[in-house]
């Protein structure tokens, strides 16, 4: 076996576990988006009459569970340790891209700027800037806000992780 196909392995085995540790810890049903749920109704009774749910709107950020980043004090500290989730596919390092785009200055910028990454044709055209409100939408459940994005992240569903990793990627820690 080449090198370069065991590398490939080997990514592809941590995002497997990346994905398997990223779904909250909990055994709780996700909520469920009112808005989506004929559709899921009708995937259940036919699946070639599924479609994709419709993404909120580029400058819409309201989220599944109600939750507002307002309502929250991020703490940077905290978030540079659930950070350590995202690790694997991001970096806050300038121009270092992995299987996700770097996320240095990432707040305030508009989706699919990071020269070098290759963006899917869902991200390329959502129109989104990632406004602190509109990450924290995002990171909830990256696959509503932007179906068809190539994250495979689940989600952070604790809207406290997720004010604290804004706070994280907005300061200056390492």
């Amino acid at each position: 076996m080449s090198m370069r196909k065991i590398e490939s392995f080997m990514i592809l085995a941590a995002m497997a576990i990346v994905v398997a540790g990223c779904s909250g810890g909990t055994d709780e049903p996700a909520a469920t988006d009112t808005a989506t749920a004929p559709a899921a109704t009708t995937a259940a009774a036919d699946p070639a009459a599924a479609a994709p749910s419709a993404a909120p709107a580029a400058d819409n950020t309201d989220t599944v569970d109600g939750s507002k980043l307002a309502d929250f004090k991020g703490d940077a500290e905290k978030g540079k340790a659930v950070f350590l989730q995202c690790k694997s596919c991001h970096s806050r390092e300038e121009g270092v891209n992995r299987i996700g785009p770097s996320l240095a200055g990432v707040v305030g910028r508009k989706a699919n700027q990071v020269a070098g990454f290759q963006y899917s044709e869902a991200s390329r055209s959502s129109g989104i800037t990632w406004t602190p409100e509109k990450l924290f939408q995002y990171l909830e459940n990256p696959q509503r806000v932007i179906p068809g994005t190539k994250m495979v992240f689940a989600g952070l569903p604790k809207p406290q992780d997720r004010a604290d990793v804004i706070a994280y990627l907005q300061s200056d820690l390492p």
